[in-house]
């Protein structure tokens, strides 16, 4: 899709929207069973129970969607896929305004982790781009170092402004829809 995105010569906006449908309309729709574990493992309240739910399915089939599921949430920061969640549910029920300020919110917090007395390169953001930029080393060293070990306390701050609402950097975004 990039690659046609690139190549293609495109008069007018709603020519790549079209093209774009044309596309994703092409994909083929999911399986019937893998549909239904999704939808059973990330309805899930939290992620320490997503990881509860994949690892049961492991025991049934140890090989498969749940083994590579797992296998890729154990691999990322347990702190950060706590807040991603907590983002995405927030996220639900917000104008496109508000959303954009929490997400601005939440990147000053994954580089300024004040609340977990962690700045700049102490930070899971910044252990990430090491393991998978700098060092390629692939082997972050995440603080917490498991999903098991996040608290709600750890992932509430990601959702309070350091910003005052009337110094806030996209204080003037307004939804006008």
């Amino acid at each position: 899709m990039w690659d046609g995105l690139q190549s293609k010569q495109w008069k007018h906006g709603d020519d790549v929207v079209t093209w774009v449908k044309e596309q994703a309309s092409s994909v083929p729709a999911s399986p019937a069973w893998l549909n239904a574990h999704i939808d059973t493992v990330f309805r899930l309240p939290t992620v320490n129970q997503m990881v509860d739910a994949l690892g049961q399915m492991v025991l049934n089939e140890p090989e498969g969607w749940a083994a590579e599921t797992l296998k890729a949430l154990r691999q990322r920061s347990p702190l950060l896929l706590a807040a991603s969640l907590e983002q995405i549910r927030r996220g639900r029920t917000m104008g496109l305004s508000d959303e954009l300020r929490m997400e601005r919110d939440m990147v000053r917090h994954c580089f300024h982790a004040d609340h977990l007395s962690r700045r700049g390169a102490q930070t899971d953001t910044a252990e990430g781009i090491r393991a998978l930029v700098i060092d390629k080393d692939r082997q972050p060293k995440w603080l917490p170092a498991s999903i098991e070990e996040i608290t709600p306390e750890m992932v509430k701050p990601f959702f309070q402004s350091p910003w005052p609402t009337a110094l806030h950097p996209l204080r003037h975004l307004v939804d006008t829809f």
